[in-house]
């Protein structure tokens, strides 16, 4: 109870002490642990009917809706708290930092931010452009009690050009401009570096982003400790390193000898391979791989390529940073696919997929909401000293999972009392109706 009256009361502190900002305060934390106990589907309107029913508050219906489509919650200073409460963040003296986007589909036709984007993992009997939301995200890439997990940190809605520019959106009374993938990176690495100054940064992406599109601005932001971990693809051409500058007149060489593509020295440095023994998917597993300084053309910089084999399989691996071994190299981003777990707790575990909501403000208020809901779970996690058990065991997966992290914390809130957390309450006021539906919920 205490921890998580310790990471609630940092983002209370946010909200002026007027007698609004003292109701705001209140609401905001009540959604977020609405949004957190396992009890409905985060519709506003489900949120509505948690804090009467699980939490016997007493909300207006027009004021909670005015409220959760506020213009003035301080979401950029909410997350830079929550970024200084997360324990521990730095893995190897570095920030690792997932980036990768994700549609969300709706079904109302005037949500914010909805389009026809195209779908690459969509299966046959789904359509490839449904509408929905495109959304371009960061999340902390982090080890809680032995096991890989993604904390959102940032996002942003993209829109395409060629859509603007057929029918303009505004967001209140501002027109929305038109930005690249990349520039709402940056735009989202920079946040996050007014937080941790000067701490190194690898950015663990797949193939789309590992280009110097990404690299050459993120380091003019954020300095030569910003690195890239990715995956070639197989047709990118592969150089030697630059010769050693002779008594040659004109430029030196950028560039050595070129060594042939990504699937070319693949088949001739199979029979090279040692065997590495690394932490991957949960399980301590023996790998064949091996790696080389080489250059590359799209981030135009020495690199470490390590290829990795299974059987007639194989994948390369990049990274921009010279000091992290074979072993890491392929840990950290088989730590990458945690993103796409985390799409996945934002969309169908929290339910922000089932979301309707219209108003510009509403929609992204309510995915703040809940990513740092996800986020908070995560925290108390890694700040408890036990590890949870998991539910449902099998014998491929022991380790605890998003769910049961999420129980736990009802199971708490039902054993101590809702009002010590949002009312700050000294004696809290035992609800026997919410105990009992938080114990069944837990």
């Amino acid at each position: 109870m205490f921890i998580l009256r310790d990471l609630l009361s940092p983002l209370q502190a946010l909200f002026p002490a007027s007698e609004e900002g003292l109701q705001r305060r209140t609401w905001f934390v009540c959604t977020l642990l609405a949004i957190i106990v396992p009890f409905t589907p985060s519709r506003t309107s489900n949120l509505l009917r948690s804090l009467h029913t699980l939490f016997g508050l007493s909300v207006d219906e027009s004021c909670y809706y005015t409220f959760m489509a506020s213009q003035k919650l301080p979401w950029h200073q909410l997350w830079a708290t929550l970024w200084r409460l997360i324990p521990e963040p730095l893995t190897e003296g570095r920030l690792l930092v997932a980036l990768d986007d994700s549609i969300n589909p709706k079904t109302g036709k005037k949500i914010f931010a909805c389009q026809h984007h195209f779908d690459h993992a969509a299966k046959q009997n789904q359509c490839r452009y449904p509408w929905s939301q495109q959304i371009v995200s960061i999340g902390l890439l982090k080890s809680v009690k032995r096991r890989w997990c993604c904390l959102p940190l940032a996002f942003e809605f993209y829109f395409m050009k060629k859509h603007l520019q057929a029918k303009p959106v505004t967001k209140g009374k501002k027109p929305v401009e038109f930005r690249t993938k990349f520039e709402q990176a940056i735009e989202m690495f920079a946040r996050l570096a007014s937080v941790f100054p000067a701490v190194p940064v690898l950015v663990v992406t797949d193939s789309w982003f590992g280009n110097n599109g990404l690299l050459k601005p993120l380091r003019q932001t954020l300095g030569e400790w910003a690195h890239v971990l990715t995956r070639l693809r197989v047709n990118n051409t592969l150089y030697a390193l630059p010769p050693a500058a002779g008594g040659r007149r004109g430029r030196p060489r950028k560039y050595g000898a070129k060594l042939g593509s990504a699937s070319d020295l693949a088949a001739g440095y199979q029979a090279r391979a040692k065997p590495y023994v690394v932490s991957l998917y949960g399980k301590c597993r023996e790998v064949l791989a091996h790696d080389q300084l080489l250059m590359l053309k799209t981030l135009r910089c020495p690199v470490r390529v390590v290829w990795v084999y299974r059987g007639s399989q194989w994948i390369a691996l990049v990274t921009t940073d010279l000091a992290l071994t074979v072993e890491q190299i392929i840990e950290f981003y088989g730590a990458r696919w945690k993103i796409e777990a985390g799409f996945r707790e934002i969309k169908q575990e929290i339910g922000s997929s089932q979301s309707q909501t219209r108003n510009p403000f509403s929609v992204t208020n309510h995915l703040h909401f809940c990513m740092m809901a996800t986020t908070l779970v995560w925290i108390y996690a890694d700040r408890i000293s036990h590890t949870p058990a998991r539910r449902y065991t099998t014998n491929d997966r022991t380790e605890f999972a998003f769910g049961d992290v999420r129980r736990l914390i009802s199971s708490v809130i039902a054993k101590q009392g809702f009002d010590r957390l949002c009312m700050e309450s000294p004696k809290p006021k035992r609800n026997p109706l919410m105990a009992t539906i938080l114990r069944l919920v837990a």
